[in-house]
C-alpha cells in the first residue's frame, strides 16, 4: 500500500497560482501513475489530472488544461500540481491518488488516497 501526503493548499485571489505536492512513501516500488482529483462539497470526486510513472505522459480533465500542470520531481516519488490562472470554480478539496493507469479518470483506478487539502479561491 502507497501512502500519500499532500500540501500546498490555501487561500488564493483569483487569476492566481498555487502549487500542490503529494509524496508517496510506503510500498513504492514498481511503477505507478499518479493524480490528482478535486471534490466539490456534495459532490462526486472528479479527476483533474495524472501522470505516468516517467513523467513523459500527461492526462488533464478539459476544464483545468491549459491553467494547470502536473509533474513528478526526482525519484519519481513526488508529485507536483501547479495551478495557474485560478478560479473561483476551482474551489475544493484536492486529493492525491496513486494507481495503475495514468490514461484513466476513474476513480476507481486509483487504489491510494491522500487526505485532501483544501483549495479556496475568492473572486
Amino acid at each position: 500500500q502507497v501512502q500519500l501526503a499532500e500540501s500546498g493548499g490555501g487561500l488564493v485571489q483569483a487569476g492566481g497560482s498555487l502549487r500542490l505536492s503529494c509524496a508517496a512513501s510506503g510500498r513504492t516500488r514498481g511503477d505507478y501513475a499518479m493524480g490528482w482529483f478535486r471534490q466539490y462539497p456534495g459532490k462526486e470526486r472528479e479527476f483533474v489530472t495524472a501522470i505516468s510513472w516517467s513523467g513523459g505522459s500527461t492526462n488533464y480533465a478539459n476544464s483545468v488544461k491549459g491553467r494547470f500542470t502536473i509533474s513528478r520531481g526526482y525519484g519519481a516519488n513526488t508529485v507536483y500540481l501547479q495551478m495557474n490562472s485560478l478560479k473561483p470554480e476551482d474551489t475544493a478539496v484536492y486529493y492525491c491518488a496513486a494507481g495503475s493507469n495514468w490514461k484513466s479518470s476513474l476513480v476507481s483506478d486509483f487504489g491510494s488516497w491522500g487526505q485532501g487539502t483544501q483549495v479556496t479561491v475568492s473572486s
